[in-house]
Formats: C-alpha cells, structure tokens, sequence
C-alpha cells in the first residue's frame, strides 16, 4: 500500500519535528519515530483504526500529544494530518471543504 502525504500534513510534521527539536536535543528524532510508528500501525490494520468523520480514521501517538489522521482505501494511505491534540477538533477537516 502507498503512503501519500498531503502537503499541509507533511508540514505539519516538519514543524512540529523541529519544535521538539529546539526543546531538547534528539527530541525531534523522538518525535518522528512516534510518528513513524503511527504511519506503521495505520498501514497494518487501514481500515482497524477509530472512525472519526465519514471514512477519516485516527492513530494516537504514543509520548506526544498528536495524532496521525489518514484516510484509507485500498491502494493508498492518505495522510491528512499530524494533528496537534491541544488544536480545534475540527481544524483539519476544513481542508476539504474548499
């Protein structure tokens, strides 16, 4: 299965990357293991994850307060969102509204 990335997404986790980054050394490479880690487990079980807005599915990180929002079908993963927990709930589904 492909893994596409939304460009916003793949911002969205660059920034946070480099954030961790500058607040302690090796942090950011955390960060992105984590994040790695959820992209793992959603391409594992696509379809197994929690269902949070029409086909939209979600995976925690672990150790950080983000989660990896993705949309599946069966040759794709699309990444939507690394999504930063503490933002507006709903932030993320407005990129499809346009």
């Amino acid at each position: 299965m492909l893994v596409v990335l939304r460009p916003e997404a793949e911002e969205e986790l660059l920034e946070a990357q480099a954030w961790y980054e500058s607040k302690a050394l090796g942090l950011g490479f955390e960060f992105a293991r984590a994040a790695d880690a959820a992209v793992a487990s959603a391409l594992r079980n696509p379809f197994g994850h929690l269902r949070i807005e029409e086909e939209f599915r979600r995976v925690l990180f672990r150790k950080f307060p983000y989660t990896l929002i993705y949309l599946p079908n069966p040759s794709e993963l699309l990444v939507v969102s690394f999504f930063h927990q503490h933002r507006k709930p709903g932030d993320w589904l407005e990129r499809f509204s346009n």
